[in-house]
């Protein structure tokens, strides 16, 4: 199901109509597909009849001129004289001085988002429920009006931003946000997945979405434009197939089965409880909690869940009990429609053991994955910050890893000199230094919207994906070598060396000051400089420099006696890796 916001101007409407007519192309054709769009009105589209000749007796019947009052018998001649209710010809027919347009210049444009979205949802579970249907919203502007308006329609009052959300002076964000719950657990009881398309230079209400969104496991996209190659080329990747489709899925079931001494707090992720609550459910609920079962309504072969568990044994108090008896497990259960239209089921089932006793420590280290514990604490930390007043998320971070590391750690007490960590842990307090700088914790320059696409797609993503996030890889390359990792630090910058920064929502080129000044002197064009126009090439071109200053360690600023050789100052009051190492370390040794 099409829903289709029609109120953008015309060039963006090219673009979505082109990138529309490409998506219908590679849909198999046994699809079924609807059209809704949407502006000022709602209109609901009747698909495949336009050489149809149409009487007159049938246009009445089809619009249910009569579905108050009986027809009359001899066929309608004058609406009003025959029995036509002026409020059925006002549904069709309306007085020019009526008409919301066109818009004043200090207006908004009337958009009801949230009512095409309720059409799509109340139609879809008319005519399919329980099947694999996707309803994909193409949003191109902040919606006005209905019960998921985000803003006024006057234009001289701002869109929410986080500091409205934070002193809850946001008027409609509540409203927006109860009202897409609704449409949320109607969505997932007809098995149905929300997809979001938004692309416009303003907000549009992704942040009042989120939660229908997530729920059914659907898709979200943000781009600036609907010309924008990001959008176009997602869209068509979803309706790919083939070796490298997204191998989309519906009708998803997830369900646990663990031992008695393991009890499931919720899962963080795109997934709807199904409140099946027992014996294996804690009293302490995260995310989605309360429950053993979920519903998928969309998923594909990278959607992850971020499973969060407590232990209800508290301790083993024989440790030379035979190891047969310290085993304990987890069974994932995966019940869902293939895009075969096979249901298929995927069972999972991990053995792990208990240790205790003086050795147990270091049989824990070795178990640890820096990586997967920082994807937990990303999602964690995202979900605290959305579900709790006055949380303060870098005090709770910082408190974890003080915690994680004086635990772990080998140190005498009290003396910093002598902390050291095992290598299972060594990498830990950095992707933790960079978590703490990263876009889901720093929201201050993002926008609602911004901050919940990304945290959505991290609760999706999985493990190596949500690490670049969160700490993005840095490549450099120059004459002396060829392409290789460099350190996230200012001291990577060089007059002669061009970095390619991976952050995962964006790609950017810095040249060094050197290979800039030859760029725009034109040296790569000159048949002599062929290495050097080889060089350029390698990564691409088309950057933004400031966004990597923001992400590098800051190891030169302003409040530091001498920039290092090589490197940039950064103006920042942000500390660097090596002040923050300097202060866990005697933290930890307390």
């Amino acid at each position: 199901m099409f829903v289709v916001d029609t109120c953008i101007i015309e060039e963006e409407m090219g673009y979505l109509k082109s990138a529309l007519s490409q998506a219908i192309d590679l849909l198999p054709d046994h699809s079924l597909v609807g059209l809704i769009t949407f502006g000022t009105f709602v209109h609901v589209h009747e698909l495949g009849f336009g050489s149809k000749d149409v009487s007159k007796d049938q246009l009445l019947d089809h619009l249910n001129f009569f579905d108050k009052k009986p027809k009359p018998p001899t066929g309608v001649i004058a609406g009003a004289r025959d029995g036509l209710s002026k409020e059925s010809i006002a549904r069709f027919l309306l007085p020019a001085s009526e008409y919301p347009w066109p818009v004043a210049a200090d207006r908004r444009s009337t958009k009801c988002t949230s009512t095409a979205v309720s059409v799509a949802t109340s139609l879809l579970g008319a005519c399919v429920p329980g099947s694999g249907a996707r309803m994909m919203a193409f949003v191109g502007g902040p919606s006005t009006e209905g019960p998921g308006a985000i803003v006024s329609k006057n234009l001289s009052e701002p869109i929410r931003s986080h500091k409205d959300l934070d002193k809850d002076s946001a008027t409609h964000f509540h409203k927006a946000v109860k009202f897409y719950e609704g449409i949320s657990k109607q969505l997932v009881h007809q098995g149905h997945v929300l997809d979001l398309f938004a692309c416009a230079l303003d907000q549009v209400g992704i942040a009042e979405l989120k939660v229908a969104v997530e729920k059914t496991g659907g898709l979200v996209i943000l781009a600036e434009s609907f010309g924008h190659s990001v959008f176009k080329d997602s869209l068509k990747r979803v309706f790919q197939s083939g070796d490298d489709d997204l191998g989309l899925a519906s009708n998803g079931i997830f369900e646990i089965n663990c031992s008695k001494d393991i009890k499931v707090q919720g899962v963080i992720g795109p997934c709807a409880s199904l409140e099946k609550k027992g014996p294996l459910c804690s009293d302490t609920v995260i995310g989605q909690g309360g429950t053993s079962a979920w519903k998928m309504c969309g998923l594909d072969k990278a959607t992850s869940l971020c499973l969060m568990f407590e232990i209800a044994k508290k301790e083993i108090t024989d440790a030379a009990v035979p190891s047969t008896s310290n085993q304990f497990y987890f069974q994932f259960l995966t019940y869902y429609q293939h895009s075969s239209g096979q249901m298929r089921l995927r069972v999972t089932t991990l053995s792990r053991r208990w240790v205790a006793g003086q050795g147990s420590v270091q049989e824990l280290i070795s178990g640890f994955d820096q990586e997967a514990a920082v994807a937990v604490m990303a999602r964690l930390v995202s979900f605290k910050m959305e579900a709790e007043a006055e949380f303060d998320p870098i005090r709770w971070l910082d408190k974890a890893l003080i915690h994680i590391c004086s635990r772990f750690g080998d140190y005498q007490k009290h003396s910093p000199s002598s902390f050291s960590l095992s290598p299972r842990f060594s990498i830990f307090p950095q992707f933790m230094f960079h978590l703490r700088r990263s876009q889901f914790v720093q929201v201050f320059n993002n926008s609602p919207d911004e901050t919940a696409y990304f945290r959505m797609i991290l609760n999706r993503e999985n493990v190596a994906n949500s690490v670049v996030m969160i700490q993005p890889s840095l490549m450099s390359y120059s004459f002396h070598s060829g392409p290789e990792p460099a350190l996230l630090d200012v001291a990577a910058i060089a007059a002669d060396r061009i970095l390619l920064l991976d952050s995962y929502f964006t790609v950017v080129i810095f040249h060094g000051s050197t290979i800039a000044q030859w760029r725009k002197a034109g040296y790569h064009t000159l048949p002599e400089h062929q290495a050097f126009a080889q060089l350029l090439q390698a990564p691409r071109d088309d950057a933004d420099a400031r966004f990597l200053l923001a992400k590098l360690n800051p190891l030169a600023t302003y409040n530091n006696d001498a920039p290092l050789p090589g490197g940039d100052v950064i103006f920042t009051g942000d500390v660097s890796f090596e002040v923050f190492l300097d202060h866990l370390q005697r933290l930890a040794v307390q």
